[in-house]
Order: structure tokens, then sequence, then C-alpha cells
């Protein structure tokens, strides 16, 4: 065949393939501020909180994030709050939507514990604000992202263990929430809010968590379900601090991306510092390809910085080894997520020890 032929025939299928694919920037909690109790906004009003970051995030074709908190101008929250310094309970300003919308974010997740701090009346507000701004969003019952995508229509369903959010505690109800998007879009990206907290939950349990006596769910065994029941990625977030990755029938799944850009009242100590952006790119099935993870960094009263240390990338490489050491996922220092024949063949474990067993 002729040199210019074969060069052609390359360049037609790379573009071919491009075209196919979708890129994802994925973040963990953000909360940039609030004005209640006390007025602890940024002293440029948050104008710069993004400013670093939103070009990497505005590159992809859908930008996500966990959005913690209300988007309002006043009001009063249905809880009581008597001592200001441990009062956590978030109002963000309603114009910060533009800063969200400038950086690059398509959709968002409410399903979390801080979504309805300001009742019933706080949601609506933050609602209205995201769809003013052209913002989806998922997390109350019925509240399910739907919209087209260079050609392919994409769902995001949002899961909490919360009273008002999607149930991921009823692993069936989910799946059948899951198996009927998966049944009207091409592709179905699943949020979920669980977990324990902090630093003692960065590796997963394989079971079961409370925090403060509440339940939080099994968020290992929550994934793989929605991933047969049709989902196609699932991203977690909940833990303030980063979690392992992992693949499961070829899609990938985020444990927790930890925090991202919590300006105030959620602590940025050490590794709930570390905010990690996972690009991913999913061929046309849904399946992954690869990804990156680029590492930023807390750092107060700034708002997240690239980090030239990597170490968001290095922590959620060390998890991924720990925790799935028969991972297919190969994670560089700098990040570079690739495909990797798996080091320990699942089908030669024991059943028991299948896909749930850590590696400390």
């Amino acid at each position: 065949m002729p040199r210019f032929l074969i060069f052609s025939f390359l360049l037609f299928s790379a573009t071919a393939f491009a075209e196919q694919s979708l890129r994802l920037n994925l973040v963990g909690d953000m909360m940039l501020g609030t004005d209640f109790p006390e007025n602890v906004l940024a002293d440029d009003d948050g104008v710069s909180l993004l400013r670093e970051v939103a070009p990497l995030l505005r590159e992809a074709d859908i930008t996500f994030g966990n959005l913690e908190g209300v988007l309002m101008d006043e009001g009063e929250p249905d809880k009581s709050c008597n001592i200001p310094e441990n009062c956590y309970l978030f109002r963000t300003p309603r114009h910060y939507v533009d800063y969200l919308r400038e950086a690059g974010f398509d959709v968002v997740s409410l399903a979390n514990n801080h979504a309805r701090d300001f009742g019933e009346a706080g949601l609506r507000s933050t609602i209205e604000t995201l769809n003013a701004a052209g913002i989806r969003h998922s997390g109350p019952h019925g509240d399910v992202a739907s919209w087209e995508v260079r050609g392919r229509k994409v769902a995001l369903i949002a899961f909490a263990p919360f009273i008002g959010s999607h149930d991921m505690l009823d692993e069936d109800r989910a799946r059948e929430l899951v198996a009927e998007l998966s049944r009207t879009h091409d592709i179905v990206l699943v949020s979920v809010h669980a977990g324990a907290e902090g630093p003692q939950a960065m590796h997963l349990p394989f079971a079961r968590e409370f925090y403060h006596g509440e339940d939080r769910g099994d968020v290992d065994r929550f994934a793989r379900a929605v991933i047969d029941a049709g989902a196609d990625l699932v991203v977690g977030h909940g833990p303030h601090v980063p979690r392992a990755l992992d693949l499961y029938r070829g899609r990938l799944i985020a444990y927790s991306l930890g925090n991202f850009c919590t300006f105030w009242g959620i602590s940025v100590e050490e590794e709930r510092g570390l905010a990690p952006i996972l690009t991913v790119e999913l061929d046309a099935e849904g399946r992954f390809l690869r990804g990156r993870l680029v590492s930023a960094l807390q750092v107060r009263p700034e708002g997240p910085a690239l980090d030239p240390k990597h170490r968001a990338a290095r922590m959620i490489a060390r998890l991924t080894q720990a925790d799935f050491p028969a991972s297919s996922l190969s994670i560089s220092d700098t990040g570079q997520i690739r495909l990797q024949a798996p080091r320990l063949s699942k089908a030669s474990l024991p059943q028991e020890m299948n896909s749930r067993q850590p590696g400390f």
C-alpha cells in the first residue's frame, strides 16, 4: 500500500477514534465559601478560587463535581446553630455559580449531607440557581441529569445514604434506576456520596461503613451492583480523602476523589488537602480507555493549585495497589492511568476473595 494511503488511513482511524470517545473531568467535594453563620468568603469574593485549574477543567466533554451546601442569598437553616465554630452549615451566595460555570462544570451532584442545610427552600434555591446557569444536577428523588454530548445521550444519577436522595442503601432500587437509564441512554454515569470520613478511612473496608453511628453503605458492593445494572462509570466522594481506583467489567470505579475546593469548614490538613482531578476517556460503549490523575493541592486561603510533586496521584496509586493488588490499572508516579494485564488472575482466586479483599 502506498505510504500516503497508509498515512491517510491512520489519520482517518485516529480521527474517528477521537470522535467516538468521550473525555470526562471528575473532581470531589466543592464548597466555595459560606456567609453563614459568619461570613468566611474569600477576600476577592471567590473570583480566583478556581482560576488556576479552570483551563484544565474546561478541556473535557463533561466536567463533574460534588456540590456541598446550598446556593442561597438569605434564609435560615432548619437545624439549630448555637456555637458558630461548630456549625457545619454552608450557604454560598448564588452568584458563585458563575465561577462553577466559567470553570467548565457541566453537571454536579446534590446527593450529599449538606444539600438540605437550609431545608427544602435551600435546595430549591440551589436547583433554580444551577438551572439558570445551565449546570445540570442530580441528587433528590427523581432528579436525573440527561443530555446529549457529541451525538450520545448521557445520564448522570447521584446516590447517597441520606433522606431525600436516591438511596444507595436500597441496592435493588438503585439497580432498577440504573437499568432504566441504561435502556434509554448511551452512557450512564453514577455518582455516590458514601463511606466513612477522614484519613483513617482511606482504605476500603470491603464492608458496610458507619460514621458517628450513621450507615454510610458498602461502597464497593454498591459500585459493582450498579455496573452490573448498566452503569459505565462510578465516581465516589464523601470521605474527604482520596481512595483507590479499580476496573470492573471494563468500567472505572473511583471510590473517592476527596476534597477539591473546600474554602472553609472542611479540613484540608494533610491528605484532606489533596485535590485530584481525574481525567477519563471512555469509548463509545462506556468502557475505560485511559486516564490521568492531575494532582492539585488546597492551601488556604487559595483555591486548588497544581502540584508538581504529584502527591494526589502517588497517593491514589499506592491505595490502588494496596486495596486491589490484582487490578488491571497501572498508575504512574505522574498520574498516567493505563490498562495492564492483571497481576493475578481473579479466576485463580477463591470465590470469596474475588474483588473484595484489601491488600494492606
